[in-house]
């Protein structure tokens, strides 16, 4: 019994997986329960012991999305926090060309408002841990907990902003000087 419920594990992780890298490719409208299934090598009749329907697909993919943001955050804003590492590893040139990792928020932030309601739950989830643990981290720098709150709010919208218009821009000098501005702005400030 245990194999068959760790086999059943590994194959929802797969499914979750390739729902991850198809919402980051095509956004939540792209995702077709389908075409996921074929390229995870599962028929699309598999997909219901795993999930209800689409909807709870890409609440859970959009989780899973979060978990692999949340140990990048970890590895900046642990006991020692390094928040100059962290702005400069999400403000990135291997961020912005990296169109299968990284943080769902500058891919997913302008289809939030029409998410499942579940889906839009764990994407706001998602924005409150990554400002929270900025946050955390700039109280221990001594930040007083308002303030490092504020400083947080606004280094998170700044960052994922400006690695949402970098890709807009493509690849050129223009989205390079946008991720420049940004990466000295954000720790300018998150310094003060």
């Amino acid at each position: 019994m245990a194999d068959k419920s760790n086999h059943k594990a590994k194959v929802r992780e797969r499914i979750l997986d390739e729902a991850a890298a198809a919402l980051r490719a095509a956004g939540t409208e792209g995702l077709s329960v389908a075409g996921l299934m074929k390229r995870a090598g599962l028929t699309h009749g598999g997909f219901y012991a795993h999930f209800e329907n689409r909807d709870d697909l890409v609440a859970h993919a959009i989780g899973r999305m979060f978990q692999d943001s949340a140990s990048m955050l970890a590895r900046f804003v642990g006991e020692k926090p390094n928040l100059d590492g962290l702005v400069d590893h999400y403000l990135s040139e291997q961020a912005m060309r990296r169109h299968d990792r990284g943080c769902p928020l500058p891919w997913l932030a302008g289809e939030a408002p029409r998410m499942p309601p579940a889906a839009r739950e764990r994407f706001q989830q998602g924005i409150g841990a990554m400002t929270g643990a900025i946050a955390a981290a700039l109280e221990k720098q001594g930040k007083d907990p308002g303030r490092a709150a504020h400083l947080a709010s606004s280094a998170v919208a700044e960052m994922v902003g400006a690695l949402a218009l970098a890709r807009a821009l493509g690849d050129g000098d223009q989205a390079l000087a946008t991720l420049a501005a940004a990466r000295a702005s954000v720790k300018d400030r998150l310094s003060a």
